[in-house]
Formats: C-alpha cells, structure tokens, sequence
C-alpha cells in the first residue's frame, strides 16, 4: 500500500461484518511495534525489530458509504447465487473509475442509495438479525458446550 491509496474500511469481529467507509492510507507500511511489547496483547516473541514479522499503516477517514455493504451480499456475488441488480450495482460501482472510489467528484444521488432486501434465497439485508437459522429449541441463541468439570 502506498501513501495515497484509497481502502475499504471494512468492520469485522463483530455481529454484521461489512464495508462501511473509504480511507486512504496516510503513512506507508512500518514493522507493527506492537508486536515487540510483551504487555500487549498483539505481542509476537518470535518477531525481531531487526527482522519484523508484522506491518502496519496509518490511515485516514475519506467517507463513510451511503450504504453499508454487509459480508453476506458480498458472499453472495462471490458464490454465484442470484442477487439483485441494485445490490450488484452498489458493489461494482465501488470500485469503477467515476465510482465511489474515484478521486473525480460524483453525483451520489444518480447512484443506487438501497440495496433491495428481495433475495431470492431469503436473506434479508434490511434486518440481518432475522437471517439466523433457528436452533432445535426454536430459538437464535447459540448453543452452549456442555463440559465434563474435573
């Protein structure tokens, strides 16, 4: 990555994991010195300063998308399954020369600004909490392990 890249800034580890924004980088790769700290919890005892195993950059807010782009419709246009056409539009437009990525100035409102929640596989994009599978119980609550106690 260099200085001046445009990335998607994406959220993870958490319960909709998704494309939310654009940044740009704002400072070219340098060894992660987290990683040499031994009270941090990215600590790696294997990496050296004078050899580091991890990298990082700096980044800087652009925008933040009109839309959130969530995993389940970007695993759906990677899968092969049918998706709507105003969902297919928003992600190609992402990364298209006029784009959303594009330096050029664009007019957001000749853009699709909703992304259709009629899946054809019953996905819900507009309340992704009702896409889970119910459990034998009936319920969404994820099922605890039942552990031996020594």
């Amino acid at each position: 990555m260099r200085k001046g890249d445009r990335v998607l800034f994406y959220h993870s580890n958490c319960k909709f994991p998704g494309i939310a924004g654009i940044a740009e980088i704002d400072k070219e790769g340098y060894p992660d010195f987290t990683a040499f700290d031994p009270s941090h919890p990215y600590h790696d005892p294997k990496s050296m300063e004078s050899k580091p195993t991890w990298f990082m950059v700096d980044v800087k807010f652009v925008s933040r998308l009109p839309n959130f782009v969530p995993l389940k419709l970007l695993q759906n246009l990677i899968s092969g399954k049918p998706v709507p056409l105003e969902a297919f539009e928003v992600v190609r437009n992402l990364g298209v020369k006029g784009g959303w990525l594009s330096t050029e100035k664009v007019n957001l409102a000749s853009k699709p600004t909703k992304i259709s929640s009629d899946q054809s596989d019953g996905t819900n994009l507009d309340n992704p909490q009702s896409n889970k599978r119910k459990t034998q119980s009936g319920t969404t609550q994820p099922r605890r392990s039942k552990r031996s106690k020594n």
